[in-house]
């Protein structure tokens, strides 16, 4: 069996000390006081603290319940704890991949069908599937968010247009992914395509005939689980219910982060700030969008929301925020990653036999 474990390369510590780098040059620019972040960090109220970790490992759990419910419906069964070891290994790849928006996909389809051959269509259209929740409840987001804020008051111009921006641009890849999903020959088309170049430039050695079998046996598949989700709404719904449970947990791990440093901030702010940073996360281009680039946004988008907040306290929040959002994240996703691929190697290694 082929193993998907992660091995760490001066890439995987380059790119997160370049992202940390930056967001430290930026509160160096802006001349943030670090010994005023240290000094409001200390006075965080560690049981409100904690309740965002609680919360952490809710919105994981429901989120993971969510997909779980759609596989289920298509028959390919998979354990509550499995959906949610699946999930978290999808984290930690999310984390250390480049290609963020697709990485901790990719290595579901690969997990499931490690275990259950022959359903990889499924997997992926569950994939797809949740992904066109997610992208629709973050547009939900941004427009609640802007809403919000514009009932309080004037907001901010750059902010105003980022958003609506933002919301116009995840409507768009919806539209093209639900087209996608409909429109079974141009995925075949694709895979045609796909494969004349592969046998101009790859080697000889390639059976492209049966890699094209797979291929389209692997999309009919899909296909055919896109119309039966279609032809059942209240699968759909109870995914849907789920997944904004999760959500919401989301978006108050950051809330509760304020109220434990005792600074009050609006809502819009915090679904504002939660909802662009995931627009941009979500948009598979391969950015390394995940150290650095993050922490500066979050910290610009609180103070241009919120008049009455400081780039310290603003700062501080966000790395607080982070501290849950990625580093532990980070840990919890590479403690399944590990924990899954060595009982994978465990469970396939033969048993030995006796000497007679």
């Amino acid at each position: 069996m082929v193993s998907m474990k992660y091995k760490v390369t001066w890439k995987t510590i380059i790119i997160p000390a370049l992202g940390l780098l930056a967001f430290f040059i930026y509160l160096y620019l802006f001349r943030v006081d670090i010994p005023t972040i240290i000094a409001i960090a200390q006075r965080t109220d560690p049981y409100i603290y904690f309740s965002a970790i609680v919360l952490l490992m809710l919105e994981t759990f429901f989120f993971a319940l969510s997909w779980r419910f759609l596989l289920n419906f298509l028959s390919v069964k998979l354990s509550i704890m499995k959906s949610f070891l699946y999930v978290w290994y999808g984290v930690f790849m999310d984390i250390i991949v480049p290609a963020e928006s697709i990485s901790g996909e990719i290595s579901r389809v690969y997990l499931v069908t490690r275990e259950q051959n022959g359903t990889g269509g499924k997997v992926v259209a569950s994939l797809v599937t949740h992904r066109l929740m997610g992208m629709s409840i973050n547009i939900a987001s941004l427009i609640a968010g802007i809403c919000l804020l514009l009932i309080a008051g004037p907001v901010s111009e750059i902010v105003l247009n980022l958003t609506l921006f933002l919301a116009a641009v995840t409507a768009v890849f919806l539209a093209l992914l639900i087209l996608l999903c409909v429109k079974e020959k141009w995925t075949l088309n694709i895979i045609d395509a796909v494969l004349r170049f592969l046998k101009y430039v790859g080697p000889r050695r390639w059976n492209l005939t049966k890699i094209r079998e797979d291929a389209v046996r692997a999309a009919r598949m899909f296909y055919d689980s896109m119309k039966e989700f279609g032809r059942a709404p209240k699968t759909l719904f109870t995914s849907v219910l789920f997944y904004v449970i999760s959500w919401l947990f989301s978006v108050t791990v950051s809330y509760i982060v304020f109220l434990s440093i005792k600074f009050p901030v609006q809502w819009g702010v915090i679904l504002i700030t939660c909802s662009i940073v995931t627009a941009v996360k979500a948009i598979p281009v391969g950015v390394p969008f995940e150290v650095g680039l993050p922490e500066i946004t979050m910290t610009t988008l609180y103070t241009l929301l919120s008049p009455d907040m400081t780039l310290d306290i603003a700062a501080t929040a966000t790395i607080l925020n982070r501290i849950l959002t990625l580093w532990l994240r980070f840990f919890v996703g590479f403690a399944a990653q590990q924990w899954l691929e060595i009982k994978a190697i465990t469970t396939t290694v033969p048993p030995k036999t006796e000497k007679t």
